[in-house]
């Protein structure tokens, strides 16, 4: 007996008898404003369980020789589909000129409405090859030379086709006007210019690069290259022709990251004159995101900025178009789900529980102890 009436002075939480317990209306008015928020907490603290949380981690990027592919989605109203072609060029040398691989252009009306029920897909190197066998058969069933409108050279003394003047007309640094030309009238070239400035075009797809800082651009005119000189051809127009707006419907580097922001989807740019030149430099961020299942997604976060200047033969130079500059940043971001665990929670739930169990008491026994001696004076008189 003696060691359990030791034991009981051990007792942290002494007990009054209940005739001597007094219940008061501030103290329930506490009890039930303590119950509301002790179980508004713990459904908040449940809820923060059960959800999937998100931790990001920084560190040097060292992957090596890894392609990167870059989607997008822009649309130009005021420019025909035929006179648009997507390049791409990097730091390493790599260069492609006249990307349709992947890409396809939908021709629009002037009210953004597209104009065929399916997005047609160029395929050059098909069409090259039609084009090489149907020259072919032209020579073997009509041999003969035709002009080159001044243009012809010791080598190139004949131009038999369009395209054969318009490259002559090139090599000189001549303006070409189709409908001047006799073995353009029966081509495609004449109904191209004349619409080039009745359609509209989206242009979407996705390019393949290497890993590499670089840029792509979509401009007007077909692109080709002189003498290592990126060069478009845009006639018989001028280049303060054309009229860039365009809207970005899509930008990404690399597969969607949930969560993830794209601040340039959904951009659209009016342009306030004819020949101007967009330039977006974009800062992307390598990054790896570690989805709860187990799911690893290697992508790039991007940042970009946007700077305009006006083309003219008289101002500035360069070429109309809109340009995507991009640097790759050499550090990676690591972004991995997680949830947290059965200990945090139970430690978080005693916490609350005795926090607002503690708080309560305290604010209970000051209401409490205020009346009591505010009753104390006003029967004394001392309280008026």
């Amino acid at each position: 007996m003696k060691i359990f009436s030791k034991l009981r002075s051990f007792d942290a939480y002494p007990k009054t008898l209940e005739d001597f317990q007094v219940q008061t209306y501030g103290g329930a008015a506490i009890s039930v404003v303590s119950a509301i928020v002790m179980f508004t907490l713990l459904f908040v603290e449940i809820q923060e369980f059960t959800s999937v949380h998100q931790q990001e981690e920084l560190f040097v990027d060292t992957t090596r020789g890894q392609r990167m592919k870059i989607h997008f989605d822009v649309t130009f109203p005021k420019i025909s589909c035929s006179y648009l072609s997507v390049d791409a060029i990097d730091v390493s040398g790599s260069q492609q000129f006249g990307i349709d691989h992947n890409i396809f252009k939908q021709s629009l009306n002037l009210d953004g409405e597209p104009l065929e029920l399916e997005p047609e897909k160029e395929l050059v190197n098909f069409a090259s090859n039609a084009t090489s066998l149907e020259r072919n058969n032209t020579e073997i069933a009509e041999v003969k030379c035709r002009s080159c409108y001044g243009a012809e050279t010791e080598d190139h003394k004949c131009c038999n086709t369009c395209d054969e003047v318009r490259d002559a007309y090139q090599r000189k640094g001549w303006r070409f006007v189709p409908s001047t030309v006799d073995q353009c009238k029966d081509q495609a070239e004449v109904r191209k210019a004349d619409k080039a400035f009745k359609e509209g075009c989206q242009i979407y797809g996705h390019l393949e690069v290497n890993r590499v800082s670089g840029s792509f651009h979509i401009a007007p005119g077909r692109s080709f290259a002189i003498s290592d000189v990126h060069v478009h051809d845009v006639q018989p127009y001028l280049s303060s022709d054309f009229n860039l707006t365009h809207r970005i419907n899509k930008l990404s580097f690399g597969a969607a990251i949930p969560g993830a922001i794209s601040p340039l989807e959904n951009t659209e740019i009016t342009a306030a004159t004819g020949g101007m030149m967009f330039t977006y430099y974009v800062k992307a961020v390598p990054t790896v995101f570690e989805a709860l299942n187990g799911t690893v997604i290697k992508s790039n976060q991007y940042s970009a900025t946007l700077h305009t200047k006006v083309v003219s033969s008289l101002g500035e130079g360069g070429l109309p178009g809109v340009f995507f500059s991009y640097e790759l940043s050499p550090i990676m971001v690591k972004i991995f789900e997680y949830r947290r665990s059965i200990g945090h929670l139970a430690t978080s739930l005693c916490a609350i529980i005795g926090g607002v169990f503690t708080v309560a008491s305290i604010l209970d026994a000051f209401i409490y102890r205020s009346s009591k001696i505010i009753r104390e004076k006003l029967r004394v008189g001392k309280l008026s």
